[in-house]
């Protein structure tokens, strides 16, 4: 069995290389040749779910690396299983250990950042609908384009009411709801307790802030100890995988096959239900399409 791993490492280095050097040879690609290779792509992410952009290179760069680190962990256990469990882990353990994007933290910044902008703006006497026009060229990235739309309306016709409740919809967040729905009830006010208003809205926000950035530290201890957990334990596998190797050798077996896979299951099954309770559950909107009609 070893002798045959080895010569197929050998036989998928040499293939590599070959692959590699006909890679870097310059083709003038001609019609066919380019839809043949953007059908091979569409139909590779399809079967794969690669995610478009960076992340889908960086994804492919991680698969490429587990199948080699696949091929060799083989090689020196000669476990069958290890050509699917290791590109498996190598792909899918940065995604379980990592810290999930929470979309809730970064839009309830972006909206601190806009209100303290549009209560300065207030102050110097504009009205409701001119401080939300002039917003658009200092709203933070993950409002301009909302913000834009906003201003369109307003251009055409949209009372300010009309044009807030549609920001809220395409936000689609209840932190984004509250917010707004204080704008609104601001903007119908009128007068001078506009920016009143706007100036306890975004002190609110603030203290909403703050007590979710104590909630993701929490959130982020349980994360941290199990990725350092991870980190040992896949170091001490790989030194035994060099020092002991019989330490391995009963999991070359069907019923050591069947048995490491799973454990691996599970172990991966307390990744998952621990990602799934540390990340927020999603809240009730507070404005709703059919309350506001």
């Amino acid at each position: 069995m070893t002798t045959v791993a080895v010569a197929a490492c050998g036989a998928l280095m040499v293939a590599g290389v070959l692959l590699l050097v006909a890679g870097l040879r310059r083709r003038p690609p001609g019609p066919a040749s380019l839809r043949e290779r953007r059908s091979l792509r569409e139909r590779w992410a399809r079967a794969t779910r690669r995610p478009p952009g960076g992340a889908g290179r960086r994804r492919d760069r991680l698969l490429l690396l587990g199948a080699g680190l696949g091929v060799l962990a083989f090689a020196v256990t000669g476990i069958p299983l290890t050509l699917l469990l290791v590109p498996v882990a190598v792909v899918g353990l940065p995604w379980l250990l990592a810290d999930p994007v929470n979309g809730e933290l970064e839009l309830l910044r972006a909206l601190d950042r806009w209100v303290r902008a549009m209560t300065a703006t207030l102050q110097t006497g504009q009205s409701v609908a001119d401080a939300l026009r002039s917003s658009v060229r200092q709203a933070p990235d993950l409002l301009v384009e909302d913000l834009r739309l906003v201003a369109a309306r307003l251009n055409d016709r949209w009372t300010v009411r009309e044009a807030l409740l549609a920001m809220a919809d395409s936000l689609d967040s209840p932190d984004a709801d509250a917010v707004l729905a204080a704008m609104v009830l601001a903007a119908e006010r009128g007068g001078t307790g506009v920016a009143t208003t706007l100036r306890e809205l975004s002190e609110s926000t603030q203290d909403r802030l703050r007590s979710m950035r104590e909630v993701e530290v929490e959130r982020a201890k349980p994360r941290i100890v199990v990725r350092q957990v991870t980190v040992i334990t896949v170091t001490v596998l790989a030194v035994a995988l060099v020092v002991v190797r019989d330490f391995f050798a009963p999991y070359a077996t069907p019923l050591g096959q069947a048995l490491l896979a799973g454990l691996l299951a599970a172990y991966a099954g307390s990744l998952v239900w621990m990602r799934r309770l540390t990340t927020p559950r999603p809240r009730d909107r507070i404005l709703r399409p059919e309350v506001q009609r």
